[in-house]
């Protein structure tokens, strides 16, 4: 026995259906030229994913309904091939009085012409940025289809977590199990994968091929690293990520000895994957929104230099410009360090001073404000002046803004609405500040897309951080240190630790209420907030859905 199975691990536009057709029916004919007999997509490939309440429109099922058809219809001539497509399939059944939810997540095969077979996902996630139960009613059944002899047990996603969709898809006849995925990118998520597949492969005792979906979509990114198990649950071979790729999977041998033979990318440190979807997630925003470049805000700091490494690797420094806007407290070394950046990146800079504008609005309110000292209310000035600023240059010429606020900050609250939160993309929203050094050290040590060799000024990164909106400010004069504050945060909001239990571990208690506090009473600040990319298993955007008006605080 012997089959070729090319694992498209491709890039989907979400609604695009005749784009996303397309795309399969190419590298379905690049793979079956390369003598390929199995083409697997990712998870709901024809309309991409997650189309969200666009699945709640009778004209999108329709129109994903169309796109299966012609990519049965444009790849009839092609002797042998089976290609397996994700797509949404059924519909409501609605009365005046209640409404039926009759939708599935679903995976046909197609062959010569024909769907042979459609599996719904039995298993649907509604956790993290998952939302599937909104959408879909749960499958029921396997799914088990031949090519070229083999017997293959499809299951989608989620399915692959659990243990009785593999283990009914093996009673069914399986001999290989083929799992279509859509999983977010996080850290260290591709390590889990792995070990969950791997499970599954010894539980079933069948080898299993894992095809990943790859790209940007709103906050979430898709990782690619589609890879291949053996039934004993080594690895067997492994695609690139972040990228796409046509990763092909060789199978040999007789039923129960299955070998697959695979390439192999090489393993990569956690700063080289989080750098890769920093990356990809603003590439893909800016490409799929059509936005035609970026420009964002240059302060010297750590924060906006490490957006703006990001965003020439992902963009190119032709569609990427900077603006300076130096206020009374703007430090000489700033100027500098900006100006320094912005020609090692080779990208447009100029300087607008802000000291006018803050004259004015003191001026303004010189009576209002009389005998009253000056305090974060002026600082705020500032920082709004700056965003209506940089807010008039993305409407006067179409770039979009990328804000420069990181999770810290986010958290805490140390950050100001409609002045430096001001934009469209928050590109380090869910990097706390300090993953925001160490990136910056692993970048200034790598150039992984050829924009330039140690970009950001040593200096930026050892100086401390300041947001300089008054005379000799530091983060630290109200912030903890950020190793204790980030230590704290990742308790508190990612694994939801309770104060005690910090506490417990040694953080002063008094600073962990602070902190706390912090997190509780600055949600008002996120919810208007910029969409930003999620890179841990809880970010602020769909992971993080905390009220507002509430007084519970432990």
């Amino acid at each position: 026995m012997a089959l070729r199975i090319c694992n498209a691990q491709l890039n989907f536009v979400v609604g695009d259906m005749p784009g996303n057709a397309r795309k399969i029916i190419d590298a379905a004919r690049r793979a079956h030229a390369d003598g390929a007999r199995l083409v697997l997509t990712p998870e709901l490939s024809i309309c991409g994913y997650a189309a969200e309440d666009l699945f709640l429109r009778p004209a999108f099922i329709a129109a994903c309904d169309d796109a299966v058809k012609t990519v049965a219809r444009e790849l009839a001539g092609l002797k042998g091939l089976h290609v397996v497509v994700g797509h949404p399939v059924g519909g409501d059944l609605r009365s005046r009085s209640v409404q039926v939810q009759r939708r599935l997540n679903a995976a046909s095969v197609i062959s010569e012409g024909r769907v042979l077979e459609t599996y719904a996902k039995r298993e649907l996630p509604n956790y993290q940025v998952f939302d599937e139960r909104r959408y879909f009613t749960p499958g029921k059944g396997s799914c088990v289809f031949q090519v070229e002899g083999l017997n293959v047990g499809l299951l989608i996603c989620e399915d692959a977590w659990f243990e009785e969709p593999a283990m009914l898809a093996a009673e069914s006849g399986a001999q290989l199990l083929a799992v279509i995925n859509a999983s977010p990118f996080h850290v260290g998520k591709g390590g889990e994968r792995v070990a969950r597949m791997a499970d599954r492969a010894r539980e079933a005792g069948l080898p299993v091929v894992y095809t990943h979906l790859v790209g940007g979509q709103d906050e979430v990114v898709f990782d690619g690293g589609s890879f291949a198990v053996a039934a004993d649950g080594t690895l067997a071979g492994r695609a690139p990520s972040f990228r796409e790729d046509l990763f092909t999977v060789d199978v040999e041998g007789s039923p129960g000895a299955l070998v697959l033979h695979a390439p192999m990318a090489p393993a990569r440190e956690p700063e080289a994957e989080l750098w890769d979807a920093l990356v990809l997630g603003v590439h893909d925003y800016i490409a799929k929104n059509g936005f035609p470049g970026v420009l964002l805000g240059l302060s010297g700091g750590i924060d906006s230099a490490l957006v703006l490494a990001i965003a020439v690797d992902a963009l190119g420094r032709d569609k990427v410009r900077t603006v300076m806007m130096p206020s009374p407290y703007t430090a000489d070394i700033s100027w500098i360090d900006a100006r320094e950046m912005a020609a090692r990146l080779g990208v447009r800079y100029d300087e607008i001073s802000i000291v006018p504008q803050f004259e004015a609005f003191k001026a303004a309110l010189a009576g209002e404000f009389e005998g009253l000292p000056e305090d974060a209310t002026e600082e705020n000035i500032q920082a709004r002046i700056r965003g209506v600023l940089l807010m008039a240059l993305s409407n006067k010429f179409g770039s979009i803004v990328l804000t420069t606020g990181n999770k810290s900050e986010m958290a805490t609250g140390y950050c100001t609405l409609y002045g430096d939160m001001a934009g469209g993309f928050a590109v380090i929203k869910d990097v706390l500040k300090t993953s925001v050094f160490a990136l910056a050290r692993w970048r200034n040590a790598n150039d992984p897309y050829g924009t330039g060799a140690h970009p950001i000024p040593e200096r930026i990164i050892t100086r401390p951080p300041s947001a300089e909106l008054r005379p000799d400010q530091v983060d630290q004069d109200s912030l903890p240190p950020y190793e204790v504050l980030d230590a704290i945060l990742s308790r508190y909001m990612e694994e939801d630790e309770g104060v005690e239990q910090i506490v417990a571990e040694g953080f002063e208690r008094a600073v962990v209420e602070r902190v706390a506090r912090l997190v509780r009473v600055n949600e008002y600040k996120r919810r208007q907030a910029p969409i930003g990319i999620r890179v841990t298993h809880r970010g602020f955007g769909k992971d993080w859905r905390y009220p507002i008006t509430g007084k519970f605080g432990a």
